[in-house]
């Protein structure tokens, strides 16, 4: 029932990491200066160690070792989307979404793939052993492809939040003409001119979305209401297919 994940930078590295290192729960207003004289880094309401980078480091970089290896003995092209492939498959935790995707053979794409701690992690790998190659041009030639080829089928998006994500998947369906189904689920208003506050109208004016389309948006955190998505939708559908089978 998925085709597809489009997710950013943040979405793969800390999806990985806590299956590496805890993180913590702290809150709004801790002063920045104090957390950074603890080595503690903010996210919203949690709290991240410094050192849970260090483990991601020391995981990843042997992982770049491979790639680039396989690069250069087996000429493997990589892209954004094989190489979080990888990350799933190397993880190998189930609580780990990259881990299910590579299991389910979903792709991952990731256009802004170097803006986050894993982009460091190939600023890094660059200076210790050059020459790791990651193709970006193939993968939105694969992210477009999925749309285009899906005629005669319709497209649906479910997307959480905003930003790059949201935008590169409205785009992809903007090379078939628009989307069929669109479900927006972030607390983003529309008065500031941000892609995230926009609501589903603005992308029919683009053809990303069809004049036809079933669409809504859904203004609530989407860490509430996806799970009770979920569980009215994809969830149901699981559960009639177990008991179909036994």
């Amino acid at each position: 029932m998925v085709d597809v994940i489009v997710t950013t930078t943040g979405g793969v590295e800390e999806d990985l990491i806590k299956c590496l290192a805890p993180t913590f729960k702290g809150d709004f207003s801790l002063p920045g200066a104090y957390l950074r004289s603890k080595g503690l880094n903010r996210i919203g309401n949690l709290l991240v160690p410094n050192d849970n980078y260090c483990k991601f480091e020391d995981w990843i970089i042997p992982i770049f070792d491979e790639m680039l290896k396989e690069q250069k003995e087996e000429n493997v092209l990589w892209t954004p989307s094989k190489l979080l492939a990888r990350l799933g498959k190397e993880i190998n935790n189930e609580s780990s979404y990259l881990y299910w995707a590579y299991k389910m053979n979903i792709p991952v794409f990731c256009p802004g793939l170097t803006d986050g701690s894993l982009g460091d992690m190939l600023y890094f790998h660059s200076f210790r052993t050059s020459g790791l190659i990651i193709d970006v041009v193939q993968d939105i030639r694969a992210m477009n492809g999925e749309a285009v080829h899906a005629t005669p089928r319709k497209t649906g998006m479910i997307i959480l939040g905003g930003g790059l994500p949201k935008h590169h998947i409205c785009n992809a369906n903007m090379m078939r003409n628009g989307a069929d189904y669109a479900v927006f689920i972030n607390t983003g208003q529309e008065f500031d001119g941000s892609d995230s506050g926009a609501r589903p109208d603005e992308a029919v004016s683009w053809g990303k979305i069809r004049g036809s389309a079933k669409t809504v948006k859904v203004y609530c955190d989407a860490t509430i209401a996806f799970p009770l998505l979920v569980a009215e939708t994809f969830a149901t559908k699981r559960d009639q297919t177990c008991e179909s089978k036994t």
